[in-house]
């Protein structure tokens, strides 16, 4: 079982969270760190709107739940993406460890960035520290 390393600094979380559900079927460890300054590319306006949709949606104590920090957000996208009501899904699913910033175990690391994961310059797009901020969490 091999770990691997991601800083998700302007990378584009969809495209970040279906490399990470590869890595995690393949039962590798993955620790993702920097997950506030993940991109979701689009209109930021438009962003907000429906990401205030999925976190007022439902009854307060029944849910669906929806995660406000940018941390839960990230690991939610990929839960969106892999079978985690099935036993492969859901123990590769707990493989998966999503950070804010850089904790102190993980100093000294060397941390990898996806190929085709990049946010290009110039591209409509809204941080998940930014989209957190604006739903009521912290970043």
């Amino acid at each position: 079982m091999a770990e691997l390393y991601i800083d998700a600094d302007n990378q584009i979380a969809g495209r970040l969270a279906s490399r990470i559900v590869k890595e995690l079927l393949k039962r590798n460890r993955v620790f993702v760190v920097n997950a506030e300054k993940a991109v979701i590319s689009g209109n930021s306006d438009f962003v907000v709107k429906d990401y205030r949709e999925k976190v007022e949606r439902g009854d307060p104590y029944h849910g669906p739940f929806y995660p406000k920090h940018s941390d839960r957000i990230l690991k939610r996208i990929v839960r969106g993406m892999i079978a985690y009501k099935k036993p492969r899904g859901r123990k590769a699913f707990k493989g998966l460890r999503v950070f804010v910033s850089v904790p102190e175990e993980l100093r000294g690391k060397e941390f990898i960035k996806i190929k085709g994961a990049e946010c290009r310059p110039g591209l409509k797009s809204i941080t998940l520290g930014k989209l957190s901020e604006k739903l009521g969490g912290r970043k």
